[in-house]
């Protein structure tokens, strides 16, 4: 008879589930959840010049919401913001359904190659692409003219980067050529997700694959579309980098790149002649938040419930 000790039985062995779960947790309250919570504090207090913080409630939302100037600044990059989003929303995601839909196509040849180039942009540090993107559009020794008189278009031309009322949407666009793979290849994974049998049968009836897509693919992708759309929502109001890179913190001309990020940027730790404020900073930041918090739940309670009929 094989003698089993009293460790030899593997079950009374096993970790607590939190054992698996801490280390993720600790990384994620030490990095995320505690500047949250700390920035939040601090939007209630403010910091004299050589004084110590003080406790003054909602005044600094007051600041930023009804005095005159700076709310004149927070709401111009609230609706440049809103646009991003909207630029991203309208061009990138069906542009993404789009491609990806082509790309699961059954006869299509190199898919790989072509899922390969779309996605290789995404890859690049946005400094990079902002660069790039500056030297092509430059109206000084800019290649863009070139590539627009090949197809005659030449006369459309300008100094799109430099006018207050093209520049955002410019930069919108850029933006939409860098990241347009990620909702594609979210969307691709669950196009190839639905079973084959749904598509044949369609087949079989003389359905086209157009009508495939549109009847029975796209209906079923639904509650990807929708998460890809809420993740489009948050990475647009968090963003910063590209406009930083291309237009500086004080996003010209006159402000019209301006957006949540670049204020926040301004605002906390000043820039130029500007004195950065952590107070009114984190107060910038806590007003993201509250406005991503606001999408994500009117996703979550408004749209998500609507969409789960599409699940199989």
């Amino acid at each position: 008879m094989a003698h089993s000790g009293p460790m030899t039985d593997w079950r009374k062995a096993k970790l607590p589930v939190f054992a698996f779960l801490a280390p993720a947790t600790i990384i994620y309250t030490l990095f995320m959840i505690y500047p949250l919570i700390d920035s939040i504090r601090l939007s209630f207090y403010t910091t004299p010049s050589g004084g110590e913080m003080a406790f003054v409630g909602f005044d600094n939302y007051r600041t930023i919401l009804g005095d005159p100037d700076w709310s004149a600044t927070f709401w111009n990059s609230f609706w440049n913001n809103m646009k991003f989003f909207a630029v991203h929303m309208l061009v990138q995601n069906p542009i993404g359904i789009a491609l990806a839909g082509i790309l699961s196509l059954p006869q299509l040849r190199f898919r790989n190659t072509y899922r390969t180039m779309m996605i290789m942009p995404t890859m690049l540090s946005v400094v990079i692409v902002g660069f790039i993107w500056q030297l092509i559009l430059s109206p000084v020794w800019g290649v863009g003219v070139d590539i627009l008189d090949i197809f005659g278009l030449k006369s459309l031309f300008g100094p799109w980067l430099g006018k207050e009322g093209s520049a955002l949407i410019t930069l919108s666009f850029i933006s939409v050529w860098q990241w347009v793979g990620i909702p594609l290849m979210l969307i691709y994974a669950a196009l190839l997700a639905i079973p084959d049998d749904l598509v044949d049968a369609a087949i079989v009836d003389g359905a086209t694959h157009f009508e495939v897509f549109l009847h029975i693919k796209l209906p079923l992708v639904l509650p990807t579309v929708a998460m890809v759309s809420i993740l489009t929502f948050v990475g647009n109001f968090n963003a910063f980098d590209l406009i930083y890179a291309v237009k500086g913190a004080l996003a010209g001309p006159n402000f019209s790149t301006d957006i949540m990020g670049t204020l926040f940027y301004r605002t906390f730790f000043g820039y130029q002649l500007q004195l950065g404020d952590p107070s009114l900073g984190a107060t910038v930041a806590s007003l993201m938040f509250l406005i991503i918090l606001a999408g994500v739940l009117f996703y979550l309670f408004a749209v998500q419930r609507r969409l789960a009929r599409y699940q199989l």
